[in-house]
């Protein structure tokens, strides 16, 4: 048991890492946020992830899913697999590209159109709860640097 012990990291190494590792902050923070939108758009059978894609189809065209795949930080296999159980809802359909018939395109239906419509009210009053809880300037701090990661 002394042997394994002695091949751990020092303790000062790890509080090192807790305490300044922004991947391990910014994943800790998702998290928590992902519980909170969760818990918020459950009532529609969405989760966050579910709600952020389905928002990204409301375009006057339907846009393939190699370039939504980047868009939402996904890869396109992830993003296939969570189109799933949106399609089996009959929120969204997915097509053949006109341009490309090996790729396809997302579109949303106006069944998800109109659960959309709901749902963005709940994340709206949502969203402005977690930003009346922090400082001021602290969301648009946060978006400027979260989007200024490369």
């Amino acid at each position: 048991m002394n042997d394994a012990i002695s091949d751990i990291l020092p303790r000062e190494t790890v509080l090192h890492i807790r305490d300044t590792c922004l991947c391990l902050a910014a994943q800790r923070a998702a998290r928590r946020l992902a519980r909170r939108f969760d818990a918020a758009l459950k009532p529609f059978g969405l989760t966050n992830g579910q709600f952020s894609l389905m928002v990204a189809l409301n375009q006057p065209e339907p846009p393939p899913i190699g370039r939504l795949a980047p868009f939402l930080g996904m890869n396109p296999s992830t993003l296939t697999a969570a189109v799933k159980p949106l399609a089996r809802r009959g929120l969204l359909t997915v097509e053949p590209d006109p341009d490309d018939r090996r790729s396809r395109r997302l579109r949303i239906t106006r069944e998800g159109v109109a659960l959309m419509r709901e749902a963005v009210e709940v994340w709206r009053a949502e969203h402005a709860a977690l930003e009346s809880d922090m400082d001021e300037d602290l969301p648009d701090t946060l978006r400027q640097g979260l989007a200024g990661i490369k």
